[in-house]
């Protein structure tokens, strides 16, 4: 297909190296330029075009901006009647982005992660989950939302990443200081937290690891009454808002 990108952060450079090598034409914007000119001269199939030069060439454009910029940047451009465009803004439902990109078709909104670059990504999404499959499929798994609601609700929880990322590197931490390779002492726990969950829905894993008196039942003992499960709740409250 021939795909387009606007903007070229973090996540919509993650995407360009996940969509690469698939015989797509890839042209992107140079609003960031050291990451525009890193993928261009990393991957052959990707080009370094204008705006306007983006949209008129390509099948489906990826908006890769901050909300609170698009307006400013998409209102001088035309947008074709027949392209399709996804969104990758958090903040702007459906309705929103149809506005921005009118007369051009806001197929979908989706918020992929960094390790969509590598594939094996879970991707949260709202709109058109053929055209979504027809890219992203059976690289990464699609989880197709319902509404905006649900939306909010699955970036809320998503957030949760974060603080296991914290939890894995403290815990990575105290096991350095105590072994003679803290860096296979990191990738232990890692594989040990992803394989683990991605094998198992939590609450059976949960009671796989309740061994009473075992060492997984004592810590999880000793955060829950720090106050782990209602910290947690209480800080999802307050994203959701």
């Amino acid at each position: 297909m021939r795909l387009g990108f606007i903007g070229t952060g973090t996540i919509a450079s993650a995407v360009v190296r996940g969509v690469a090598g698939q015989g797509h034409d890839i042209r992107i914007s140079a609003r960031s330029k050291a990451r525009a000119d890193a993928l261009a001269a990393e991957i052959p199939e990707v080009q370094i075009a204008e705006l306007q030069e983006i949209l008129d060439h390509s099948e489906v454009v990826f908006l890769g901006l901050m909300v609170q910029a698009a307006p400013a940047i998409l209102d001088r451009l035309t947008f074709p009647a027949d392209l399709h465009v996804v969104s990758f803004m958090a903040g702007a439902d459906l309705e929103r982005v149809s506005v921005l990109v009118a007369p051009a078709q806001a197929a979908a909104v989706m918020m992929p992660f960094p390790g969509i670059a590598q594939g094996g990504s879970a991707i949260m999404a709202l709109g058109d989950a053929e055209l979504l499959t027809r890219i992203f499929v059976p690289q990464n798994t699609l989880f197709m939302l319902r509404d905006a609601g649900e939306l909010d609700a699955y970036l809320c929880a998503q957030a949760v990443l974060s603080p296991v990322a914290r939890l894995t590197a403290e815990a990575a931490n105290w096991l350095g200081q105590r072994v003679s390779d803290p860096a296979q002492g990191e990738a232990f726990l890692r594989m040990l937290i992803s394989s683990s969950l991605a094998g198992s829905v939590a609450e059976d894993l949960l009671t796989a690891l309740n061994t009473p008196g075992g060492y997984n039942q004592r810590l999880r003992h000793h955060m829950e009454a720090a106050g782990m499960d209602k910290d947690l709740a209480a800080g999802l409250d307050a994203l959701q808002g």
